[in-house]
């Protein structure tokens, strides 16, 4: 599935971004613990850097605990990088974030030294929340639908923090299909740039191979099909997901799947693990690099064509 979908505001806040960060000494970047990569904007990986990065892995209490680990580890073999799994009903965890960042920079003295620090992250992912916990009070709006904060802040946290806000941003061209699936999925992209079906199916394939006994409980099932397309035959028997001649309404059922994973009602599940990524990554660049030799093989064979006219 290609989504495209880079607003004229995403552009604007990634070149602030680009503008700003000389003056930060340190990178926040908010991840969804689902999809830590998917969530990741490689464009941020880009103007970071070498500049320390703490990883919060948000949203943990939805993702697979197990698979979250892995991931803590394999993101700290980065130099520079520290995670951080929260949920938004742990403020008080949320709050030694701030403690971190000191830690980051133990030769800052508190009473003399300001911390620059930037908070980064996609849309929807929590990081409005998680501003308005570590501000103790109201600053950045929330909200379920993607693109809620659209311009800039500059925030005091106290203790010698100081963090600025940026707009959640996507990037011009997600070159990983799965990952467009991913963010479709945990509502990084809104409802009205996807098709609840393909996302649907798409989910449900993923499932029946990874959390089959999940699936199993939620839709009180007595065995998983092997094909998502006869799971979501049952479940939406089960669900009453049907038309009013008794056929299967797989948009209905596609969406009631597609909801109950983002609220956590079918179980801690994880889209993404570090090794699926490798290959997934391994995949992608194999496709690039044989598109650029085709290219490069159409130049040719227009340059050597051009040459016989000439002659």
């Amino acid at each position: 599935m290609a989504i495209q979908w880079y607003p004229g505001h995403m552009h604007k806040a990634q070149k602030a971004i680009a503008e700003v960060l000389p003056q930060v000494d340190l990178l926040i970047e908010v991840l969804d613990a689902r999809i830590p990569s998917s969530s990741e904007n490689p464009a941020i990986a880009k103007l970071r850097g070498e500049k320390p990065c703490i990883k919060v892995l948000s949203k943990s209490d939805l993702a697979d605990p197990k698979v979250t680990a892995e991931w803590q580890e394999y993101l700290e073999r980065d130099r520079g990088v520290k995670t951080f799994t929260t949920t938004t009903d742990e403020p008080g965890k949320i709050r030694q974030i701030i403690d971190l960042c000191r830690k980051m920079f133990p030769a800052k003295d508190a009473s003399l030294k300001t911390i620059n620090s930037m908070i980064v992250g996609i849309p929807n992912v929590g990081k409005s929340t998680l501003i308005n916990i570590l501000a103790d009070r109201i600053i950045a709006k929330t909200g379920n639908e993607p693109a809620v904060t659209k311009s800039q802040q500059r925030i005091n946290l106290g203790s010698g923090i100081v963090l600025f806000d940026t707009p959640g941003i996507l990037w011009p061209k997600i070159e990983n299909p799965n990952s467009s699936y991913r963010l479709a999925v945990t509502g990084a992209i809104k409802n009205t740039a996807m098709e609840f079906d393909d996302v649907g199916f798409y989910a449900a394939e993923y499932l029946i191979k990874a959390y089959p006994e999940l699936l199993k409980a939620r839709f009180q099932l007595d065995s998983i099909p092997d094909t998502e397309l006869a799971f979501l035959e049952a479940a939406a028997r089960r669900r009453g997901a049907l038309t009013g001649g008794g056929r299967i309404n797989f948009h209905k059922i596609c969406e009631l799947l597609i909801n109950e994973l983002r609220a956590g009602t079918v179980g801690r599940i994880s889209l993404e693990t570090p090794a699926m990524i490798e290959r997934e990554n391994l995949a992608v660049a194999e496709a690039k690099a044989k598109k650029e030799e085709e290219n490069q093989a159409r130049k040719r064979r227009f340059k050597d064509g051009s040459r016989r006219s000439d002659n």
